[in-house]
C-alpha cells in the first residue's frame, strides 16, 4: 500500500479526486516538495512531544510523511 492510498486521523483526503500533496507535488520542485514532506514530520513529532495522553495519533501522521518522503527518494535514485 502507498501512502497514497491510506490516510491517519479520518479520510478526508482519501476523498478527494487530487490529494493536495499530490497538488503540492506537481507545482514543486523535487526538493522544495521533499523539504514539505520534512517539514510536516519535524510538526508532527514536536507536536507529539506536548500530547502526554494520547502522541500516537501525531507520531503516525509523521510516520506518513515519512512514508510519502521516502517513495520519493526511492523514486528519485531509481529513475
Amino acid at each position: 500500500m502507498t501512502s497514497n492510498q491510506r490516510q491517519v486521523g479520518g479520510d478526508h483526503y482519501l476523498t478527494k479526486a487530487v490529494q493536495p500533496w499530490e497538488a503540492m507535488e506537481a507545482w514543486m520542485t523535487t526538493e522544495q516538495f521533499k523539504g514539505y514532506l520534512l517539514g510536516n514530520c519535524i510538526k508532527y513529532l514536536a507536536r507529539a512531544q506536548d500530547k502526554h495522553e494520547s502522541p500516537l495519533e501525531d507520531l503516525l501522521k509523521c510516520q506518513h510523511y515519512l512514508a510519502r518522503l521516502m517513495e520519493v527518494v526511492h523514486d528519485e535514485t531509481n529513475d
